[in-house]
């Protein structure tokens, strides 16, 4: 699984802080060349043929519709077809970007192979949109969607917010209503959260916004569980829903703890090599490496186009471009029951049972806060108390 990080946004969000810049055409070039020669460098952490190809950000869908085959051809080791099969090819977009750009981007976008679109809508109400700093209104989120639609493509996933203080319970039905009636194959709902860097964490402290309680989030949040759970939508991670059979491809083996690949700048990966004793553990083990490129997109263009990544990425070798780290044993898995305990699969029970706290698995357990899962053997925590999950998962490690 590969995971492309694109840079660049017109403008930024209230609530972001995921790397970007603004986006200048100017830049497109230089950056689509440093990212291929960054993929063909790290060639040989593609093992196989990748089966999904998500290309996020920033905002993808800044770019002139030839970068998605220019990636998706880096990806494959080829640039001799149009279209490039992935069993699961995904493109964040926002929605003024579809209908700017019009229904020949939407159709060249299913030309160059990519199945499946995550559009930000985040809302249907102009006033939230704007609060947001949304580039889009409610009629552009529509009319990009049909869009999509028209063109073939016959997976979209839409992402919504709530829990914004001045969000009623009103309007969050109102909103979930009209996405429902969209019928997408997936939708994705966050509850706003403060991020360090963020204008939104600025605002808060100037005083010029205050979060909403907790109350209100977690009424919220049974009314997102009731209305997608009554639509038919499979809530198969915390914030997480799909028609079934539409669970997301790429993002599942995420919390599954699979290994991935990521290029670009602010991107991380996580790979598995051979297996290395442990000090203080006895027998053989994996050894789980994370490694990540800073998110400066003015250093990693000369990095990558000197040829920076050639002996990439060599864990004796940080340059400040590059940043790794082995994950001690005890430290993957509690990441395997973190990432696990987020899904409605679950995490195994013996896993739980060697790493959790035993008088806290014990305590969760009884109280009915974790319950097995659809395969016996793995325990998870049932939709009612997915809100309260972060203590939960607390409790437990």
């Amino acid at each position: 699984m590969v995971y492309i990080h694109i840079p660049f946004c017109c403008s930024f969000c209230t609530y972001c802080d995921f790397y970007s810049e603004i986006a200048s055409s100017r830049a497109f070039g230089p950056f689509l060349n440093a990212l291929e020669t960054e993929i063909a460098a790290r060639t040989g952490e593609l093992s196989g043929s990748p089966d999904t190809l998500y290309i996020g950000g920033g905002t993808p869908s800044v770019l002139p519709l030839s970068a998605f085959s220019r990636i998706a051809g880096a990806v494959k080791g080829c640039q001799n077809d149009r279209r490039y099969s992935f069993r699961e090819f995904t493109v964040e977009v926002n929605p003024e970007d579809i209908v700017l750009k019009g229904p020949e981007y939407a159709r060249g976008l299913a030309e160059a192979g990519v199945n499946r679109i995550s559009m930000g809508v985040q809302s249907f109400d102009d006033a939230m949109l704007r609060w947001m700093n949304r580039r889009h209104d409610a009629a552009s989120a529509l009319k990009a969607y049909g869009m999509l639609r028209d063109a073939g493509i016959g997976n979209i996933s839409i992402d919504l917010i709530f829990g914004v203080s001045h969000m009623s319970d009103s309007l969050w039905k109102e909103t979930l209503e009209k996405a429902v009636s969209l019928h997408p194959q997936h939708i994705s709902a966050y509850q706003l959260s403060i991020e360090p860097g963020s204008a939104l964490s600025g605002m808060v402290k100037s005083g010029r916004y205050e979060e909403a309680p907790e109350s209100q989030c977690s009424r919220q949040y049974d009314i997102l569980c009731r209305i997608l759970g009554g639509a038919g939508y499979h809530h198969y991670e915390i914030s997480n829903f799909a028609l079934p059979g539409y669970e997301a491809v790429h993002n599942s083996a995420y919390w599954r703890h699979v290994p991935y690949a990521g290029f670009g700048p602010g991107a991380h990966s996580l790979r598995i090599e051979g297996k290395a004793s442990q000090e203080g553990v006895s027998g053989e083990r994996e050894r789980y490496i994370r490694s990540w490129n800073i998110p400066d997109v003015r250093k990693y263009i000369p990095y990558c186009l000197s040829g920076g990544f050639s002996a990439y990425p060599e864990e004796s070798a940080d340059t400040g471009i590059v940043q790794t780290e082995t994950l001690t044993p005890e430290q993957v898995a509690i990441e395997r029951v973190m990432l696990g305990l987020r899904t409605d699969r679950g995490v195994e029970s013996s896993c739980l049972e060697s790493y959790a706290d035993g008088p806290g698995l014990a305590k969760m357990t009884d109280k009915g806060f974790l319950v097995p899962a659809s395969d016996p053997s793995f325990l998870r925590i049932p939709e009612k108390h997915f809100f309260i999950s972060d203590s939960i998962i607390a409790d437990i490690i």
